[in-house]
């Protein structure tokens, strides 16, 4: 045959396409793979690795093992398998296995996962079922000891080998003559172990076969970094679920554990991969009550010897919740549960919740210490396999309960993974229950809070007999309960004893309460609501409307000055406002009602100390409310009083009109904080500055009561000269007043400086009292004139107000220069005692003039 040239076979594979990728295919492709795979340098010394295979059929071998990854992709051992049975025949091993590497209960280990893997043998036979995989620790045997190091090693004879054990032998009856061990290896995590036994042509693995297995061992190694980074990140997806959902449901419901627990567990239970878990809940009952003890105590009875809790609780389990997630979906809640309970019979429950540790077990029916039912547990036919109980434990490192989950959904044993996410579930659900725990002190203080007003109320409320002082119907009528009087007749009677408005001065801004009894001023103040003709309008039983002023009257306590006389006051220069000074016509007979009975209240449950005592002493006041410490309680004891049915003159109100009676409450008693007026007297100016321009008076109202913030400044502004009307009084009345508000002042002072152990400020000291007019003085000019002043412009009746105010600083101004004139006086006597003294101490010293004064200025 004649020599081919290079045109003739390249028409020949022109021609025939089918064969030229046949042979492209076989030779050269594979080739190509060969030379791909390996570094420049390291090629030739590949190609002698592997004695009796060519470079083609080494990597032909090589893409088999790449497309074995690729289509056992969803089984790490099967495709490990295969890589195993091709490193069992290039090393001329008897068998290679591949052991896994985990941790349980803290505490890494080695399991057996594919034993006996040879180049014929079947992957159903080689795979060791988690029930029956051989476990040992990591300071055992050889694999441990690869695990450990995270080094590859060759025994050529395992029983010169310091670190061999014979463990696995007797466990297979299997003779270990020598081997090759490689660690794979994830950052600094040991995924596996994966072994070559016994050589088969030579007497122990050699160099080269080291270099082949290591280089092998690559596709090993990629087929469990693949899965275990799959793994991690189902993982670490679920406890982003676990906790995700626990939040959302904890949250939900606060009422009591078990309903918040439920919840919780219900809804993440798709990402706990178990089959079955139950939670046990703990008695928390830390003492025994009294009676229970003196059994024990008298020899009846024996006393508790059994487990208990860290903290000292006996464990009693009073309600287990078990939960079944193979099969049919079912939850199943055990009151009281029984010893002999499948969940309790075993005694891990108990151990978890005296130790308070996590406890992961293998084939937990197989465990002698604790007793697990070996058995279907019930009539679904199910049974224990692997068990993970962990204690749920509260921020108080109390243990509430304990949480037990049983056989991993994919036949496994639980590992340190399911661990973390289960004790991060139980941790969570542990620390949550801060929230029921404050959700049960709130409900304990509110109850807490409505006994001591049921106590408040049945101690300040007024009896029938103080009732009847006023409404006096058992005389008058000759019935005595009042529920059988009609309510004409009893409006009749109360009418009759009341006093005549005019006749007393209700109706006059100069009204002096110092000639009436406090008794006669709840009368005065029921008097007032007829004149503004509320009671019939709106309906209020005449007796509830007694009892409520009665009741507010002894609400007031019996301070110096902050008392029931003047809350009294108050409500009538509220009265006098609204009628005589003709403010009445910016509102409505609602408003106007709502007004008067807040002005009443203003001060009600006053302490003799004001806001800033509050805060400097931390009273419970301060810590309950922010601002306007006082105000705001005055507030809340006024709306309190309203709850009760009996004292609620509001009653026969619809929800709105009762809710607007509420809002102008707030507004007007919080308005009473002196702090707050320096904020709204611009804007009041404002408004009476655009009133005094208008030309009717029809004009000023509708601009007043078209907008409600207006109404309401005005409202806050009455509520002021209401609250300081005592400064506008007749001279004769205003200085006695004067002298109540002092002492009031003093007294706190008296407690600054003893109990707070503070210097009280002028004002407040009793040692400063000769500097009252002065103080008054300066009240006057400060605060009290602008109210007043622009009151009178506003309403021309209101001048009587700013007349008194007027008068009584000229008196006030008097005594105060009195004062100084006196003062004046006493320095200029000091100063001449001291220019005589210092005369006699020179004389007395002889020298001249200028060495006396020298002298005498070292001596003083």
């Amino acid at each position: 045959m004649g020599e081919i040239s290079q045109e003739a076979v390249e028409r020949y594979l022109e021609d025939n396409p089918r064969f030229a990728k046949e042979y492209f295919d076989k030779k050269l492709q594979t080739a190509a793979l060969g030379e791909a795979s390996e570094p420049s340098g390291e090629r030739s010394a590949a190609r002698a690795s592997l004695p009796g295979l060519s470079p083609e059929e080494e990597a032909a071998l090589c893409l088999e093992l790449l497309l074995a990854v690729r289509e056992e992709a969803g089984s790490a051992e099967l495709g490990a398998h295969r890589a195993l049975q091709t490193l069992a025949q290039m090393l001329s091993a008897d068998r290679c296995s591949l052991f896994l590497c985990r941790a349980r209960n803290g505490t890494p280990e080695a399991a057996s996962r594919l034993l006996n893997v040879t180049p014929t043998s079947k992957f159903e036979d080689n795979l060791v079922l988690p029930d029956r995989e051989i476990v040992f620790p990591l300071d055992i045997g050889i694999v441990g000891w690869v695990a450990h190091t995270k080094k590859a090693l060759n025994v050529p004879d395992v029983k010169k080998n310091s670190h061999f054990s014979d463990f696995m032998d007797k466990q297979t009856g299997y003779v270990t003559r020598n081997l090759l061990a490689t660690p794979i290896v994830m950052g600094n995590e040991v995924l596996a172990v994966v072994m070559a036994v016994n050589k088969v042509n030579a007497p122990a693995f050699s160099k080269q076969d080291e270099e082949v297995f290591s280089k092998y061992l690559t596709f090993v190694s990629i087929i469990l970094k693949l899965h275990h980074t799959n793994y991690l990140y189902s993982v670490e997806s679920r406890r982003s679920q676990i906790l995700m959902w626990s939040a959302n449901k904890v949250f939900e419901e606060l009422t009591d554990v078990e309903r918040q627990f439920h919840k919780a567990l219900y809804t993440v239970r798709t990402y706990l991969n178990c089959e079955r878990y139950s939670i046990g809940l703990l008695d928390m009952t830390k003492e025994k009550e009294f009676y229970d003890e003196w059994p024990v105590k008298l020899g009846e009875a024996e006393p508790y010897k059994g487990p208990k809790t860290p903290d000292g609780r006996e464990i009693v389990f009073y309600k287990v919740i078990d939960y079944i997630l193979h099969g049919k979906e079912e939850i199943k809640v055990i009151p009281t549960p029984p010893t002999d309970h499948w969940t309790l019979i075993s005694g891990l429950p108990t151990y978890v919740a005296e130790n308070g540790f996590i406890c992961n077990m293998l084939n937990a029916p197989a465990d002698e210490y604790f007793t697990f039912q070996k058995g279907p547990v019930d009539e679904t036919g199910w049974v224990i396999k692997n068990v993970l109980s962990l204690p749920i434990v509260n921020k108080k490192e109390d243990i509430v309960g304990v949480a037990t989950f049983y056989n991993r959904k994919d036949g496994k044993p639980f590992d340190e993974y399911d661990e973390h996410i289960t004790e991060t579930l139980t941790q969570f659900l542990g620390w949550s229950l801060l929230n029921t725990d404050t959700y049960e002190k709130m409900n304990k203080l509110e109850n807490r809070k409505d006994i001591a007003q049921e106590m408040l109320m049945n101690q300040t409320k007024a009896t029938p007999d103080e009732i009847k002082s006023i409404l006096n119907f058992k005389e008058k009528l000759n019935i005595d309960v009042i529920e059988d009087c009609e309510e004409k007749q009893l409006v009749t009677i109360l009418k009759e004893e009341l006093p005549d408005p005019k006749a007393v001065g209700l109706y006059d801004f100069c009204f002096s309460d110092f000639p009436i009894t406090e008794h006669t001023l709840i009368k005065c103040g029921l008097r007032l609501f007829f004149e503004i003709n509320v009671v019939e309008k709106f309906k209020v039983p005449v007796e509830v409307l007694t009892r409520w002023m009665y009741t507010v009257r002894k609400g007031y306590r019996a301070v110096t000055y902050h008392n029931w006389r003047h809350g009294f006051n108050v409500g009538q220069t509220m009265f006098t406002l609204l009628m005589t000074g003709r403010l009445k016509k910016y509102y409505t007979d609602l408003e106007a009602f709502a007004m008067l009975a807040a002005a009443f209240c203003h001060d009600i449950d006053h302490r003799g100390t004001n806001n800033l005592y509050q805060m400097k002493s931390t009273s419970p006041l301060a810590k309950l409310h922010g601002s306007s410490i006082l105000e705001r309680h005055h507030l809340e004891y006024s709306k309190t009083l309203l709850q009760d049915e009996s004292l609620n003159i509001f009653q026969n109100l619809n929800k709105r009109q009762f809710e607007t009676v509420i809002h102008l409450f707030e507004v007007a008693i919080i308005a009473t904080d002196l702090a707050l007026y320096f904020k709204k007297r611009t804007m009041f100016q404002k408004i009476v500055d655009a009133c005094e321009k208008m030309e009717t008076e029809e004009e000023a109202i509708k601009y007043v009561t078209v907008d409600p913030t207006k109404k309401e400044i005005i409202m806050a502004m009455m509520m002021t000269a209401c609250d300081l009307s005592a400064i506008t009084k007749p001279w004769e009345v205003q200085s006695q007043v004067a002298l109540l508000v002092a002492n009031e002042f003093w007294e706190q002072g008296d407690l600054e400086r003893t109990v707070l152990q503070q210097q009280p400020i002028p004002m407040m000291d009793r040692n400063k009292k000769d500097e009252l007019p002065k103080l008054q003085v300066g009240f006057i000019d400060f605060v009290c004139t602008f109210v007043y002043k622009e009151f009178s412009r506003f309403h021309k009746e209101v001048t009587p107000m700013l007349n008194g105010l007027q008068n009584n600083r000229m008196e006030w101004k008097s005594l105060a220069d009195e004062y100084e004139a006196k003062m004046r006086v006493t320095e200029e006597d000091v100063k001449k005692q001291e220019e005589n003294m210092i005369e006699k101490v020179a004389e007395d010293s002889g020298g001249g003039g200028d060495d006396r004064k020298s002298k005498t200025c070292l001596m003083l």
